[in-house]
C-alpha cells in the first residue's frame, strides 16, 4: 500500500486493536516517511531518540495561539519549559520533595485492595471502569488535594482535553479543539479556586504547596498554577490507566507469562518496564522543527509536523531482540514508553509504583480469569492507546 497514507491508516479506528503491523510497514518504508497531509512520520528507534534530544525540534505548535487546547506545559520549549517544569516538580519529587511518591506506596496499596474487593469468583468485572481508571484518579486527586466527592467531575474534562490533543490527519479539529478549550478553562478554574481555599491554610497536598510557596521567585502565576494543576491531573492518570489495562490484557493473552510472574514475583518491576515497551500507553508525539533538519538523508523543512511513533520505535528489531515478544525478564530495556529528552514524563516514577501495585494485586485473580471479548473495545484516541473497557469473567 502507499506509504504516504500510513499515518491515516495508523490513526484509523479500525487499526486501534493492533497497529503493530503498520508500524512494521513504517520502519520498512523509513526511517522518514513523508505523508499525504504534509507531515513526516518516523518509526525507527534511534532516529526517534535522537530527535527527542535535538534542540531544533520544538514541542511548541507553529502558532503559540494553537497551544491552548494542547496542554501548554507539554507544548513549551526551554527555557520557559524548564522554568515551569522545575517549579511544578518542587512539591512532587526530588530533589525538593524526595519522599512524595514513596510516601504514597501504602496509600496506593490500600486503594488497590479496596478496589479489588468486588473481584470475586463467578463475577464479571470491567478492568477499566472498576479498577484501572479509579486507582490513578484517586491517587492523583489525593496528591493534589481534590475532595473525593469531586473526583467524578474530571472524567468528562479529561476526555475532552485528551481528544483535543490527539493526532488526527486530514480531520477537522475545530470541534474537539473547542471542547478541549472549554474543558481546560472549567477544570483550571475549579483547581484554581480549590488552591485559593488553601492559601494561608495549607494541607499536605500539592495545591497547598503551590499556593503557599514562600519564595516570590518560585511562585507560579494564577494562570501557570491552573495550567500546571490541569496537566498534573490529566497526565497523572491518563497514561497509567492504559498501562494497567494493557498490562492486564497482555497477561491474559499470554497465560504462560502470567504463570511465570505468579511463580517469580521478583520479575514484576522488569515486567512493568517491558509493558512500557511492548504495549506503551503513549504511541505518538509531535514535534515541529524550527530550522531545516536532515534526518537519515531526508530533508525536513522548518515548520513541518513531525510525528514520532514511539510505539514503533519500541518494536524496532535493530534496537530490541525479538521485539514482538513480551519478555518480562528482558534486560537492556531503554524503551520510549515515557518519551525521552527534556519532555520525558516526570510522572513516570508514580506511574511505575501504581502499575506495580496494580499488577501485583491482580496477578492472583487473573490466573483464573478469562476475557469476555478479545479484542476489547478501544478508546478513540490513537495517541493515548488503550482499551475503553476490558470485561473479564472471574
Amino acid at each position: 500500500m502507499d506509504s504516504a497514507t500510513l499515518l491515516a491508516r495508523i490513526t484509523d479506528y479500525a487499526s486501534r486493536p493492533n497497529p503493530y503491523p503498520l508500524y512494521t510497514e513504517l520502519r520498512e518504508a523509513g526511517p522518514v516517511v513523508p505523508q499525504a497531509d504534509g507531515s513526516y512520520l518516523i518509526g525507527t528507534y534511534h532516529d526517534i531518540a535522537a530527535l527527542l534530544h535535538d534542540p531544533r525540534m520544538s514541542a511548541e505548535p507553529a502558532s503559540r495561539g494553537e497551544a491552548t487546547h494542547k496542554l501548554p506545559f507539554l507544548r513549551l520549549d526551554d527555557p520557559e519549559h524548564h522554568r515551569l517544569r522545575t517549579l511544578a516538580m518542587r512539591p512532587f519529587g526530588p530533589p525538593h520533595s524526595p519522599g512524595r511518591v514513596d510516601g504514597m506506596r501504602g496509600e496506593i496499596d490500600r486503594i488497590t485492595k479496596e478496589l479489588l474487593k468486588p473481584f470475586e469468583a463467578g463475577h464479571q468485572v470491567d478492568i477499566v471502569d472498576d479498577f484501572a481508571y479509579p486507582l490513578p484518579v484517586t491517587v492523583i486527586c489525593r496528591l493534589l488535594g481534590v475532595p473525593h466527592e469531586d473526583e467524578p467531575l474530571f472524567r468528562a474534562w479529561s476526555d475532552a482535553l485528551v481528544a483535543a490533543a490527539d493526532v488526527r490527519p486530514d480531520d477537522d479539529s475545530t470541534e474537539p479543539d473547542k471542547a478541549g478549550d472549554q474543558a481546560r478553562m472549567e477544570m483550571g478554574g475549579y483547581l484554581l479556586n480549590l488552591a485559593e481555599q488553601r492559601r494561608g491554610k495549607p494541607g499536605d497536598d500539592m495545591l497547598s504547596a503551590f499556593v503557599n510557596e514562600p519564595d516570590p521567585a518560585l511562585r507560579l502565576t494564577q494562570e501557570e498554577l491552573a495550567e500546571t494543576a490541569v496537566l498534573l491531573l490529566i497526565a497523572g492518570h491518563e497514561t497509567t490507566v492504559n498501562l494497567i489495562t494493557n498490562g492486564a490484557l497482555t497477561l491474559l493473552r499470554q497465560p504462560e507469562q502470567l504463570d511465570r510472574l505468579r511463580r517469580e514475583p521478583e520479575l514484576l518491576p522488569r515486567a512493568v518496564e517491558e509493558l512500557l515497551r511492548y504495549e506503551p500507553p503513549v504511541h505518538m508525539r509531535e514535534r515541529i522543527p524550527h530550522a531545516d533538519v536532515d534526518v537519515a538523508g531526508t530533508p525536513i523543512p522548518e515548520g513541518a509536523s513531525v510525528i514520532l511513533a514511539l510505539a514503533s520505535g519500541n518494536r524496532d528489531p535493530r534496537r530490541f531482540p525479538a521485539p514482538d515478544q513480551f519478555d518480562p525478564a528482558r534486560e537492556d530495556n531503554q524503551h520510549l514508553g515515557f518519551g525521552s529528552g527534556i519532555h520525558a514524563c516526570y510522572g513516570g516514577p508514580l506511574a511505575r509504583v501504581e502499575a506495580y501495585a496494580a499488577l501485583a494485586a491482580l496477578l492472583p485473580r487473573l490466573g483464573t480469569a478469562s476475557l469476555v471479548q478479545d479484542p476489547p473495545p478501544y478508546r478513540q484516541n490513537a495517541m493515548l492507546r488503550g482499551p475503553r473497557h476490558l470485561p473479564i469473567h472471574l
